[in-house]
């Protein structure tokens, strides 16, 4: 019987259309520096936790295939193009499927995948969407939130996807920021419970001060 440690499954995927051009796709790169950067410098989620980031515009890519967290490497992120979010659901799907190890009878295999989205628009292949929420809802692969950054995104799409869905109102660094510090506080309160609570409900922090739960 093989021994591994169990991994904590995190999968960032981020809306790198034409709208996030400028401040906006910057503030993302700071944030996934920050992200990293707390992480890191928590022991139970440097143990168990692996990243990975997939971008979506005119066409969904994984640019950082699942990776412990002290061989990540920031990735290159550019704004252009549409919003293939069903794209990035099918790419999810497929990516989840091929790298995170399923359960044997002798061997229990990683955690429930985390998953945060981040778009400040709506999906362009809204066909794709609607059929790949289908396909993430019917295989229960993971555990997902969705935040809806600035005034032009559309939650009633996201709502389709998951319960979870956060709203905040600006594009700003500020915002931002405060969105990736959430994301961090939730992997280390995610992996921190994982022994204590299996196959529990996920466990998250309050939202950010000016963050709104979708109801």
């Amino acid at each position: 019987m093989s021994n591994f440690t169990r991994r904590l499954p995190v999968y960032l995927l981020l809306d790198c259309s034409g709208s996030m051009t400028g401040e906006p796709i910057e503030a993302v790169r700071q944030g996934i520096k920050a992200l990293l950067s707390e992480l890191r410098s928590d022991p139970q989620a440097l143990e168990t936790a692996y990243l990975s980031v997939i971008t979506f515009e005119s066409t969904a890519r994984q640019i950082t295939p699942l990776t412990e967290l002290m061989q990540f490497k920031e990735p290159e992120l550019k704004a252009s193009g549409a919003t293939a979010m069903g794209a990035a659901l099918n790419l999810l799907i497929d990516c989840i499927n091929k790298e995170v190890r399923k359960g044997t009878e002798g061997q229990k295999g990683d955690w429930r995948p985390l998953v945060f989205m981040l778009t400040d628009g709506s999906p362009t292949d809204t066909e794709t969407f609607k059929q790949a929420v289908q396909s993430v809802k019917a295989a229960k692969i993971a555990n997902i939130i969705a935040c809806a950054a600035g005034s032009s995104a559309d939650t009633t799409y996201l709502r389709q996807l998951t319960e979870s869905v956060l709203m905040m109102n600006t594009l700003s660094a500020g915002d931002m920021a405060q969105f990736f510090k959430w994301v961090s506080g939730s992997i280390k309160m995610s992996s921190k419970s994982l022994d204590a609570a299996p196959g529990g409900a996920i466990e998250l922090p309050p939202p950010p001060q000016g963050f709104v739960v979708v109801p």
